[in-house]
């Protein structure tokens, strides 16, 4: 039976920092956190547009609303003439002027609805305007990214063989943490340095004897906080990745 050598908590760790370093080191060339930014500037242009169409069917109605009213007014002057008694009259009149106060207010609504798309088409415009500049400001970082992997294909190859190397010196199951941390932040750091007293991701404040305990290298030592892996600065420190 083949021996599965075992690698210690330091070891471990070490390779962690390897690992992190060199994720982070391929993170940078990503262009992911620009593409989300376009795709939420899209759903906001959607949005404004669908409400500048609510808005537009609000006014039709309204319009329509005027020609019913004007209609029924025309109807009851018409009416006007053949009464036969006050009570007729009067009844008609206060039709009259509920249908001519039904025009008022819908031609109010449409002034005020004529305002609100005013005022969402330039919100639309300044929503496209953002759109097409960081849509060049992508089309020139993906530019740029082709140029830089063409121009150091062998530099990622590199990276990505010490990254496999890194991840046979850790157990599957922490390696799975460190994964699963990764993908919780956005900057995908999960295993951190404790500088000036405080977890490197979060900043929360790390007691001495914690410290104490991170140094020593005998158990992996999570940040309580943000649930990131801790090590101490002089173990970060002395990993580089060329």
């Amino acid at each position: 039976m083949a021996h599965v050598k075992e690698f210690s908590v330091e070891e471990k760790l070490s390779s962690l920092v390897t690992l992190q370093k060199i994720e982070s080191k391929l993170d940078e060339m990503e262009v992911a956190d620009l593409e989300d930014e376009i795709t939420g500037l899209h759903a906001r242009q959607t949005r404004i547009e669908e409400e500048i169409n609510g808005v537009t069917e609000f006014i039709e109605q309204r319009k329509n609303a005027i020609k019913e009213a004007e209609a029924l007014v025309k109807k009851y002057e018409k009416q006007s003439s053949n009464v036969k008694n006050n009570r007729e009259f009067e009844a008609i009149n206060k039709e009259v002027e509920m249908q001519q106060l039904e025009v008022k207010l819908a031609e109010k609504h449409i002034k005020d609805a004529t305002e609100e798309i005013a005022e969402k088409a330039g919100l639309l415009e300044k929503a496209k305007k953002n759109i097409a500049a960081k849509e060049s400001v992508l089309s020139t970082k993906k530019g740029e990214l082709e140029k830089i992997i063409a121009a150091n294909e062998k530099e990622e190859k590199h990276f990505n063989k010490l990254g496999g190397e890194a991840k046979t010196h850790v157990d599957d199951r922490l390696l799975a943490s460190y994964e699963k941390i990764r993908k919780s932040y956005r900057n995908g750091l999960a295993v951190v340095p404790v500088e000036r007293d405080a977890c490197g991701g979060c900043f929360n404040a790390i007691p001495p004897q914690k410290q104490s305990e991170i140094k020593q290298h005998k158990k992996v030592m999570i940040c309580e906080n943000c649930g990131r892996i801790l090590v101490d600065e002089e173990l970060h420190s002395a990993v580089a990745v060329k």
